[in-house]
């Protein structure tokens, strides 16, 4: 087993065909079969569906780990790197879209200043996302709703924020400046859907005061439902970042009593530490966010 292979694989994962991975890795595709066929031979099991392009599951197993070999090997020149004062490489990051929108602009201006060598890829995508690319290593780290439940992910809170209402000015709940989440189940809500953070937290919640909430539609990504709220579809409750005072239109902001704050963290994959590049790029981002949050109305730091 050597790197050659473990890269193959993660390229054909990646691109989901031989060919396809061989143009990622300037090679030619016989070299990638070639590759794969060794590590198969050596751990005596498929790891590629031939007929699909797809990762068996033992394929799958193997990509976790070779996600966090190559981690580690950037993290070896990262470290020797920094301890001449050289901090430069690239940082995967996901983040959520609601956060990403007041976030990610000073974050950028910031990191380029102290660090101009490090190269930020960001992934805007939704916790329910960014939890298992974390977890096979295709993220080093991600911005996420807490907690989370994976061994194989630690994380960091570090700021929460109010769940509101964002209501159309012509709807009824427009007319209320607050509501109890009791009263608020007399409404139909844009929610999203069953088995993601914020719908379970919810349901949850109204359950235990013997209510249902009732969706008018249900949809998984909060700047959507966002969206969909400012543009007179009906009402959706959010949390405070997705509806930034900024945005102007024809709505208004509700705040909800009785309803739990989403508490939004650092999430890193247990079994790695983090490079010197990643410290640096993590210092500057918990910096960034204890002086842009208090800026917002309703996030609130630890």
């Amino acid at each position: 087993m050597d790197l050659r292979q473990l890269r193959a694989l993660t390229a054909v994962a990646e691109h989901q065909s031989f060919s396809a991975a061989a143009r990622a890795l300037h090679t030619v595709q016989s070299n990638i079969s070639t590759h794969i066929a060794r590590l198969e031979r050596e751990l005596d099991s498929v790891l590629i569906d031939r007929r699909t392009g797809l990762l068996t599951p033992e394929g799958e197993a193997v990509l976790v780990r070779a996600n966090r070999i190559d981690s580690e090997l950037q993290a070896i020149e990262a470290d020797v790197a920094g301890l001449r004062h050289d901090i430069h490489g690239s940082v995967r990051f996901g983040i959520i879209g609601t956060t990403a929108r007041w976030l990610v602009p000073p974050f950028l201006d910031e990191l380029n200043s102290s660090f101009p060598g490090v190269q930020p890829i960001i992934i805007d995508a939704t916790t329910t996302s960014l939890i298992p690319q974390l977890r096979s290593g295709s993220l080093d780290a991600a911005l996420v709703n807490l907690p989370v439940d994976d061994p194989a992910i630690s994380s960091e809170k570090l700021f929460s924020e109010e769940r509101i209402v964002v209501a159309p000015e012509d709807h009824t709940l427009a007319e209320f400046d607050e509501i109890s989440l009791v009263d608020l189940c007399d409404y139909e809500l844009i929610l999203p859907p069953v088995g993601t953070q914020l719908r379970d937290t919810l349901d949850v919640e109204v359950q235990r005061v013997g209510r249902v909430l009732t969706p008018s539609a249900e949809v998984d990504g909060m700047r959507l439902m966002a969206s969909l709220a400012f543009q007179g579809y009906g009402p959706a409750i959010l949390p405070a970042s997705a509806a930034p005072s900024g945005v102007s239109g024809a709505w208004k902001r509700v705040r909800v009593r009785g309803v739990s704050r989403r508490d939004v963290g650092l999430g890193l994959a247990a079994a790695t530490s983090p490079s010197a590049t990643e410290r640096a790029f993590y210092d500057v981002l918990r910096d960034v966010i204890r002086r842009e949050a208090p800026n917002h109305e309703g996030i609130e730091l630890p």
